[in-house]
C-alpha cells in the first residue's frame, strides 16, 4: 500500500514530470493521427486502384494484340475456372485527344481503352465511378437528354460542391451548341456573301436560292459520333475554392488520333462524342483514360480479321471470387502461356512501385515519431535519477523500516508506469478526437491562415481520408508504456542497491 501512496505522492508533487507526461501524450496522439490518415490514403489508393484495373490482368506484350478473345478466355477459364467471377476484353493503345474549348484547340496525351459495355463493369468498379445514374446502373455509350449529377455523388461530405455546368450536360446541351453553331455559319456567310446577280442576267441561275440538303449530312442536333467516356481531369481543373470548372461536358465532341496495326503503324482520326466522365478520385486515371466501344476502336485500328469478323484484342481483365489469392492465379497462368508474347499481373503489380512508396513513407514517419517518446523515456531516465540522488535519506529510511529491495524498485517502477498510462492515455483519447474531428480542423486551420492544409485540386476528394486500427492504436500505447517502464528500470534498480547505513550515514 505504501507505494501506491508514494507513487501518488510523486505524481502530485513532482511537476517535472509534467514534462514527460507531455511528451508521451504528444508522441501517442501524432502517431495515432499520423497512422490513421496514412492508413486512410492507402486503403483508398488500394481500393481505387484495385476497382479501376480489376484484381488480374492478362495481357498481349504487343500493341497489336492476340486473336479470338473467346479462344484465350476458355483458355483462362480451364485453369482458374471456379475461382474467376467475370472476365472482360480490352483494347489499349496511347492516342491524342482534341477537343476545342472556345476559339483554341486543347491536345492531350491519353491513354485509349476499348471496352465492351456489357461486361467492364462486371470486372472492376468502372460503372461506380460514371456520373450519370443510368450508367451507374447499366453501362451504355448512348449520350443522355440530361440528368448527370451535379455534385459527386461519392463524396461523403453532407454536402459536395456544385458543378453547375454539369446540370445542362446531355443532349439539352448538344441541341444547344449546334444550334449556336448553325447561327454563328449563317451570319458568318451572310457577312461574305457577294452581290446577288441580277434577275435579267444571263448568268442568273434560277436555282440560286434554293441549297440541296445531303441525305447523309451529319446533323449533331440530331446525331451523335460514336461515344466516349472521358477521366473528368482532362477537360476539367479545380479550383482552390473546391469547385470544379469544365472546358468540354457530355454533349460536346472531340477528335482521337492514335496509331494502326498495320506496318509501319499510320496515325488515324475519327470523332467521338462525350458521353460521361470518369472519376475514380486517382489523378494517375482520372487524367489520362478515355473509354470507347471496343468494336469502334478495332475497327478505326484494322484488328478485325476480314474473313471471320473476330477481332484482336490486347488485353482481359480478370474479376476474381472474393477470398482468391490472385497472386496464385497469377502464377498459374504465367507458367500456361509464353512470357515472350504474353504478361499476366495482379493489381498490385502494376501500381507496385507507388503502394511500396507509401508503405516505405509510413514506416519512417512511425519511427521518427516514435523518437519523440523515446525522448519522453530519457526525459524519464534523468528525472528518475535526480530523485533517487534527492530521496536518498528517504529511501534509507523505508528500508530501515523494514522496506525491502523489491519494494523500493517497486515505488519507481510504478512511478514510471504511472507516467506512461496517464501520457499514453490522455494521448490516446487526443488522438482519436483529432482524427474523428479532422476534417473540421483541417477547414479551421485553413480558415484561421488564409491556406487550404488540404488542397483538394491535388488529391481528387474533397475529405482526408482516416482510419483507425484498434490493433495500432494498441501497438502505440503499449510502446509508451513499455519505454517509460524500461526507463525506470535504472534509477529503480540503483535505489533498489541503497543499502540502509550508508544512505542514512550522512545525515
Amino acid at each position: 500500500m505504501y507505494k501506491l501512496l508514494l507513487c501518488w505522492r510523486y505524481l502530485r508533487t513532482r511537476y517535472i514530470a509534467l514534462a514527460s507526461i507531455i511528451s508521451v501524450t504528444l508522441g501517442v496522439a501524432t502517431m495515432i493521427v499520423v497512422n490513421s490518415v496514412m492508413q486512410g490514403f492507402t486503403g483508398e489508393m488500394q481500393n481505387r486502384i484495385r476497382g479501376a484495373i480489376s484484381d488480374v490482368i492478362f495481357e498481349a506484350r504487343s500493341l497489336g494484340g492476340m486473336p479470338d478473345y473467346e479462344m484465350h478466355a476458355d483458355h483462362i477459364r480451364k485453369i482458374a475456372g471456379d475461382r474467376i467471377e467475370a472476365l472482360s476484353p480490352m483494347v489499349v493503345v496511347p492516342a491524342m485527344l482534341n477537343f476545342r474549348y472556345g476559339n483554341n484547340w486543347i491536345t492531350r496525351q491519353v491513354d485509349l481503352v476499348g471496352i465492351d459495355e456489357q461486361s467492364q463493369s462486371n470486372v472492376s468498379d468502372f460503372g461506380k465511378y460514371l456520373q450519370h445514374p443510368a450508367n451507374r446502373q447499366a453501362m451504355s455509350f448512348d449520350l443522355h437528354e440530361d440528368g448527370y449529377d451535379v455534385r459527386d455523388h461519392q463524396s461523403v461530405a453532407e454536402e459536395a460542391p456544385e458543378r453547375k455546368q454539369m446540370a445542362y450536360a446531355g443532349w439539352k446541351h448538344r441541341r444547344e451548341a449546334a444550334r449556336i453553331r448553325t447561327f454563328q455559319r449563317q451570319y458568318l456567310r451572310t457577312e461574305k456573301k457577294a452581290p446577288a446577280p441580277s434577275a435579267t442576267s444571263p448568268s442568273a441561275d434560277p436555282f440560286a436560292g434554293h441549297s440541296v440538303v445531303e441525305e447523309n449530312r451529319f446533323d449533331p442536333a440530331q446525331q451523335q459520333h460514336a461515344g466516349a467516356v472521358l477521366g473528368i481531369a482532362l477537360t476539367s481543373y479545380r479550383t482552390p475554392e473546391g469547385e470544379d470548372r469544365f472546358q468540354a461536358v457530355p454533349g460536346d465532341d472531340l477528335k482521337l488520333t492514335f496509331p494502326t496495326v498495320g506496318q509501319p503503324p499510320k496515325a488515324v482520326s475519327d470523332s467521338f462524342t462525350i458521353v460521361d466522365f470518369y472519376e475514380s478520385k486517382m489523378s494517375e486515371y482520372d487524367s489520362k483514360f478515355v473509354f470507347v466501344p471496343i468494336r469502334k476502336l478495332q475497327e478505326l485500328r484494322g484488328m478485325i480479321d476480314p474473313t471471320t469478323g473476330v477481332g484482336r484484342i490486347n488485353a482481359i481483365q480478370i474479376r476474381l471470387k472474393p477470398g482468391t489469392d490472385g497472386e496464385a492465379v497469377r502464377d498459374e497462368l504465367r507458367k500456361a502461356f509464353p512470357p515472350e508474347l504474353y504478361c499476366v499481373s495482379t493489381w498490385r503489380d502494376k501500381q507496385g512501385a507507388l503502394l511500396a512508396a507509401v508503405d516505405m513513407e509510413t514506416r519512417i514517419l512511425n519511427i521518427l515519431l516514435f523518437l519523440i517518446i523515446a525522448v519522453a523515456g530519457f526525459g524519464i531516465l534523468a528525472i528518475f535519477y535526480m530523485i533517487v540522488v534527492e530521496k536518498t535519506r528517504d529511501i534509507g529510511i523505508l528500508k530501515s523500516l523494514g522496506a525491502s529491495s523489491r519494494g523500493v524498485m517497486g515505488i519507481f517502477l510504478g512511478y514510471g508506469l504511472s507516467l506512461g498510462m496517464i501520457g499514453s492515455g490522455v494521448g490516446m483519447v487526443l488522438g482519436l478526437l483529432f482524427v474523428h474531428y479532422i476534417n473540421e480542423i483541417a477547414d479551421f486551420i485553413g480558415w484561421l491562415t488564409g491556406q487550404p492544409v488540404f488542397d483538394p485540386s491535388i488529391y481528387y476528394f474533397h475529405e482526408i481520408p482516416a482510419v483507425v486500427l484498434p490493433w495500432t492504436v494498441f501497438w502505440i500505447v503499449f510502446g509508451a508504456l513499455a519505454i517509460a517502464v524500461l526507463a525506470s528500470i535504472l534509477p529503480a534498480r540503483r535505489a533498489a542497491r541503497l543499502h540502509p547505513v550508508e544512505a542514512l550515514r550522512y545525515e
